[in-house]
């Protein structure tokens, strides 16, 4: 059977979509198999849902605030012993090996056992197992076998602790496969502990919606740990989990509503063997605490096997909450969108840290990927707001094309504050453009003239916010010169160390900004409110820095006596430096720094003090030179 395509996907974006993309909604448009052509957001919104939009588009939960509650006076017990048992009241009978609910109602367990729990009941009404000092440890299959039910709670009673375990192996067609199975919908609550041991499988499944709603949980499993087919909420607890397989997972594959991980709150800690939360459809984060560890983390485990930290078909939204991924592969992934829209979220990878195959949103919160390949990915992102932080070993950020469908490729940063150290590089979108209109980005770019701090197909443009990139210079590029706000771009006549402090001066000597380089740097950009285009700006070495802003930038503190480059705003190379790009002809001729190399596809540029690329310069004839005679920017 084909499963069926999930209700929020790709958007056929057009040339003024992204720009909108926090603005306004998208009309539902019909699905078809045309990789160009896939499905707008049923609700008519995207990537920038947040986590109640979210939630109310999916099947709501069974569970109720008042599970935990229940009435001794009324309830069968059912005392264990080896591999025997005695039921006092109604409901439960021994059967050999097994004891058999056939009600609802509420029935309270005690003691060691080797059997099973069978529950059985096709009646109305609630099955609540109070679990108070149990032990089960069986060879027969599940040691909590819930068959049918209207609805099933497990119960941990106020100070017990509780275990389960199940047998070695299930045959393939098993119908429970799980040391606590359901086929109903299953809450378990109480302030007790449970340990569940998968032996064969699964530690805790139901094949409909699964509640955590409190309790001390220990799962150790074969396969999965906790795994709800409808949906996995998980509302409080110290949950730990141990598992082969996924730690968290919901796979409903045939109802669009359904097949999502809710937490709202708890402590949740995941080793997994392959993703540590897993859910078809989406991942959403109100609060708690979670720690994920899959195959064995970020270089440790192979990214080839795939195992992700957060893996969701359509949506994942963090509003809420701690969260710390390691990861083998990505930390997160989706098939479509990713919000970022409060919670604290850390992340190492062996691959990308963060990555929507379409459109990915930076509202709020925290975000800091400590260790990546290429730190945030997606087909559109858009950067609202948060205090974001990216190391990556090639692109920082990267804007690239979906798997399918179609849309304007985008980078937009209107809030926030972004930094980026990329040993590739550092802000890359390999189609259209990058547009900034407010928030401050820092990027520590390559050291490799390969690479740049900035790369851009379409340039960049900004109308806003600071910006400060510093890297390599044989691909550098800085905001197109048209911009409504005013940028400045130094090539050195040498190369900055790492622990330098640079300060940019104005034509009137007052230190505008300062820096201080984590790495060798051979170019740097620099864009705020007080350039002016036209003006001339120094950059000087030494010195000291003010207050800190963010990456390495600082205010202005006392500019050092050394210049090492002069620049006129407004005279900057703003082209992009995909294929065919290369430096431009008919603008100002920029050298490259010392060893340069060609920009892809264009005319190699000249070594420190050289000429202008061939084409010759544009308006203004000849680079200026500083008080060195070295020819600069």
């Amino acid at each position: 059977m084909t499963a069926p395509t999930p209700r929020r996907l790709w958007l056929v974006a057009a040339p003024a979509f992204a720009l909108a993309l926090t603005l306004v909604g998208c009309t539902a448009v019909s699905t078809t198999d045309d990789a160009s052509t896939v499905a707008q957001t049923a609700d008519g919104t995207g990537a920038q849902q947040s986590a109640a939009d979210v939630l109310a588009a999916n099947q709501e939960t069974h569970d109720k605030a008042d599970d935990d509650e229940w009435d001794a006076a009324g309830a069968t017990t059912i005392a264990l012993s080896g591999a025997s048992a005695t039921v006092t009241g109604e409901g439960a009978a021994v059967d050999g090996a097994s004891v058999m609910i056939s009600t609802a109602g509420t029935y309270v367990l005690s003691g060691d056992y080797s059997g099973q729990i069978v529950v059985n009941s096709t009646v109305e009404g609630q099955v609540r197992l109070v679990l108070d000092g149990v032990d089960i440890d069986t060879d027969a299959g599940a040691a909590i076998d819930i068959q049918a039910a209207d609805e099933a709670l497990v119960i941990l009673a106020d100070g017990s602790a509780n275990s389960l375990a199940d047998a070695d192996s299930y045959a393939e067609d098993a119908d429970a496969n799980a040391a606590l199975h359901s086929k109903a919908d299953l809450t378990i609550t109480g302030d007790g502990s449970l340990t569940v041991t998968g032996n064969g499988n699964d530690g805790i499944t139901s094949t409909d919606g699964l509640v955590m709603q409190s309790g001390t949980i220990d799962v150790d499993a074969a396969d999965d740990g906790i795994h709800g087919k409808d949906y996995l909420v998980i509302r409080d607890g110290d949950i730990t989990i141990t598992a082969g397989g996924d730690g968290l997972k919901a796979d409903n594959e045939e109802d669009a509503d359904r097949g999502y991980v809710s937490i709202e709150g708890g402590t949740i800690s995941v080793t997994s063997g392959d993703e540590g939360i897993d859910a078809f459809t989406d991942v959403v984060t109100t609060g708690g605490t979670v720690t994920v560890t899959a195959d064995g983390g970020a270089g440790v485990g192979s990214p080839d096997d795939g195992a992700k930290g957060i893996s969701a078909g359509v949506i994942a939204v963090f509003e809420g909450g701690t969260i710390e991924l390691d990861a083998a592969d990505d930390a997160i992934n989706t098939d479509a969108y990713i919000h970022l829209s409060g919670a604290a979220v850390t992340v190492a990878t062996g691959d990308d840290g963060v990555k929507a195959e379409n459109q990915l949103v930076i509202s709020a919160g925290e975000v800091t990927v400590t260790d990546s390949v290429e730190g945030l990915e997606a087909g559109q992102i858009t950067i609202t707001g948060g205090d974001i932080s990216v190391s990556s070993s090639d692109d920082g950020v990267n804007v690239s094309a979906p798997d399918e469908g179609t849309a304007e490729l985008t980078l937009i940063i209107s809030g926030g504050t972004l930094v980026v150290d990329a040993d590739g590089d550092g802000l890359d979108v390999n189609q259209n453009g990058i547009t900034q209109t407010g928030g401050t980005v820092v990027v520590n770019g390559p050291t490799n003239n390969g690479n740049g701090a900035l790369d851009s197909d379409g340039g960049m443009t900004i109308a806003g916010g600071t910006l400060l990139a510093a890297g390599s210079s044989g691909m550098a590029v800085a905001p197109m010169a048209d911009s409504d706000q005013a940028s400045v771009q130094f090539t050195l006549n040498g190369t900055a160390s790492a622990g330098e402090v640079l300060t940019i001066v104005d034509a009137s000597g007052t230190a505008l900004a300062s820096f201080t380089t984590s790495k060798q740097v051979a170019s740097v950009v620099y864009t705020s409110a007080e350039l002016t285009n036209g003006d001339t700006y120094t950059l000087a070495s030494g010195g000291t820095v003010g207050t800190a802003i963010a990456g390495g930038l600082a205010e202005a503190g006392s500019a050092g006596s050394t210049t090492v480059a002069t620049a006129v705003a407004g005279e900057q190379t703003s082209s992009g430096m995909g294929p065919g790009g290369g430096m431009p002809g008919g603008g100002r001729g920029m050298p490259g720094g010392e060893g340069g190399t060609p920009g892809e596809g264009g005319m190699p540029p000249g070594g420190t003090g050289g000429t202008p690329p061939s084409g010759g310069p544009g308006e203004g004839g000849t680079p200026p030179s500083d008080t060195s005679g070295e020819s600069v920017s």
